[in-house]
């Protein structure tokens, strides 16, 4: 993908599919603010990405606090000049059986994963409607936010919130030429998924195409919906999933 030197913030990057798009992003030229909770795993991926000399600075903390997502989005003005990019990688998921699910654990899923999100479009579309060039927001869901899953009703529920939350924002965003779009991912072998007994195994019989996804599988998906040549594309949720909401087998 070739493009002009662009400025973009991946929330939730230190490692599996967020740092995966940070690390493309960085190879198309894009300089990159790379978050996470985790200030260690922030640092190391920021560390791998400026080794294949790539543009990349870390940024931990939370980003479902406020006053730390307007940090991050003064930050890439302050360092960079300008802020082009936006993607709302950081999540949560937490099991729980619906009969005994805690209000804590409702309330921490939906501050990070809806408000969060919300917020970090809110305050990277005020920036980027200053700047007058248009931009990006992507929003990550799930394809638990298209068929059920059992013990995931509320993280469920708030993926399919943010594929709402894009479609809404187009009314907001459009004048602007910010476009707003969603990636779905299905399973997908990552480090946390791969310390998981038996996952790859169980979803490669699971998915139609055969195996899971390869981060290089959401992170392409996610390059392409904010580079240039999606420009005309906004309130779109596209799901990464081998076809496994075609058929929906449960594990």
């Amino acid at each position: 993908m070739k493009t002009a030197q662009k400025v973009a913030i991946v929330t939730g990057a230190g490692q599996g599919i967020g740092f995966e798009i940070c690390r493309q992003l960085a190879a198309a030229g894009i300089a990159v603010i790379l978050n996470d909770m985790d200030a260690a795993l922030a640092q190391q991926a920021t560390q791998t990405i400026t080794a294949e000399k790539g543009q990349c600075m870390s940024f931990p903390g939370d980003a479902s606090d406020l006053v730390f997502i307007q940090q991050m989005v003064n930050t890439a003005v302050t360092q960079y000049g300008r802020l082009d990019i936006v993607i709302a990688n950081a999540g949560i998921t937490l099991f729980g059986d619906f009969f005994t699910y805690t209000p804590e654990a409702f309330n921490r899923v939906m501050q990070v994963n809806l408000a969060g999100t919300f917020f970090l479009a809110q305050a990277a579309a005020n920036q980027m409607k200053k700047q007058q060039q248009g931009g990006a927001i992507l929003f990550t869901s799930s394809v638990t936010g298209h068929q059920a899953h059992k013990d995931l009703a509320a993280y469920g529920m708030s993926k399919a919130a943010l594929e709402m939350l894009a479609k809404n924002l187009v009314i907001e965003l459009s004048p602007f030429k910010i476009t707003v779009n969603t990636i779905a991912p299905g399973a997908t072998l990552t480090e946390r998924t791969l310390s998981e007994p038996g996952y790859a195994d169980t979803w490669s019989r699971l998915t139609p195409m055969g195996r899971p996804a390869y981060t290089a599988d959401i992170a392409q998906a996610a390059l392409f919906l904010v580079s240039d040549q999606a420009r005309h594309i906004t309130g779109q949720s596209l799901v990464i999933d081998g076809g496994w909401t075609s058929t929906s087998p449960q594990p």
